[in-house]
């Protein structure tokens, strides 16, 4: 049987306005989410706007899409995904 591992890669553009819609998205389709990796920029001066987060997506692969359907509406993100085949 053949499977695949979705990876989902999301540049936040401005963390702060971001936010709230993307982790709302993200708690809706947390069922699917298999890991999550996020971080940002962050030194004794500040704290970076921008972040960037990686996601392993497990399940149907129409809930993988739904998800970034979902992810590719919210304004001031980019996503970019992978697919490997087993």
């Amino acid at each position: 049987m053949e499977t695949e591992i979705n990876i989902v890669t999301i540049k936040v553009l401005d963390r702060i306005k971001e936010a709230g819609r993307l982790q709302n998205t993200l708690s809706e389709f947390s069922s699917i989410i298999n890991t999550r990796f996020g971080y940002h920029e962050l030194n004794d001066m500040k704290c970076s706007r921008t972040g960037l987060i990686i996601l392993e997506l497990k399940g149907p692969d129409d809930n993988a899409h739904s998800l970034i359907k979902k992810l590719q509406d919210i304004g001031g993100i980019l996503v970019k995904t992978m697919t490997f085949k087993n």
